[in-house]
């Protein structure tokens, strides 16, 4: 069969802004996006994005992946934190980092908060370079991403609307997380900034917001009803700060 009567795929066209696509077939997804005037519209959208994620994350994108994020922690025991590690990653992280307080009075021990503020950190640096990818269940099938991350995760897994902070669901996924899953959201604003918000089951009962700030990121740390949050994004400390506090309305007004 002439490769003219295949029919163009969505991947193909990723393939073909990604730079990846076999160069038999780049003539045939020309022409048709030639012929396709609102195809061409959207793929030059895509290599826009693509462009301005690069320019606003390159500098991670070459890390490897944390070893605390590999898939298959999600079928290990959950991980004993020893005094004398717990307090090697507290200076690691105040030496990489600033740490503050959004609220005084917060009272869970200092090794859960920067155990999960590291893991939601690593996560949202992993992931919001993803141009493809960036997560396993797109944000237009929200019920279904609820329902499959509530399932799985053993909690109400409920994605907020973030619209009124001009930002949109991306979609979703499942994490390893410290204790056993976790649930990993994002958002993204029409100038391509992306906001995360990771959520696993505590043991610390309910603290008030916590700031964490490492490199050009922050994040937003607090817990309630057995479940640590947090919230990460740019630098922009009162930026992430009023998009945390829509987060934590919603969830409250949800009962999750």
């Amino acid at each position: 069969m002439n490769d003219r009567n295949i029919p163009i795929t969505e991947d193909e066209l990723h393939a073909y802004v990604d730079g990846e696509l076999p160069a038999e077939r780049r003539a045939d997804v020309e022409a048709f996006l030639a012929a396709n005037p609102d195809e061409a519209e959207r793929v030059q959208s895509w290599r826009a994005m693509a462009e301005m994620l690069h320019a606003r994350y390159d500098s991670v994108v070459q890390e490897p992946v944390p070893a605390r994020l590999e898939l298959e922690r999600l079928e290990r025991r959950p991980r004993q934190w020893l005094y004398g590690a717990a307090a090697a990653v507290l200076v690691a992280f105040v030496a990489g980092g600033t740490v503050g307080w959004v609220a005084h009075g917060a009272a869970n021990a200092p090794s859960t908060f920067q155990s999960l503020t590291a893991d939601a950190l690593d996560a949202h640096r992993l992931y919001v370079v993803e141009v493809r990818h960036p997560v396993e269940v797109g944000g237009n099938e929200r019920d279904h991403l609820q329902a499959w991350l509530t399932r799985r995760c053993g909690w109400t897994v409920f994605a907020p609307n973030l619209e009124a902070s001009g930002l949109k669901l991306v979609g979703g996924r499942l994490l390893p997380g410290p204790n056993g899953p976790a649930s990993f959201l994002m958002y993204e604003g029409a100038s391509g900034e992306r906001y995360t918000i990771y959520a696993t089951k505590t043991e610390s009962g309910a603290t008030q917001m916590r700031y964490a700030k490492t490199d050009k990121d922050g994040a937003l740390f607090w817990a309630e009803r057995g479940v640590g949050y947090v919230v990460s994004g740019g630098g922009d400390r009162d930026r992430l700060t009023k998009v945390a506090q829509a987060v934590y309305d919603q969830a409250e007004k949800n009962g999750t």
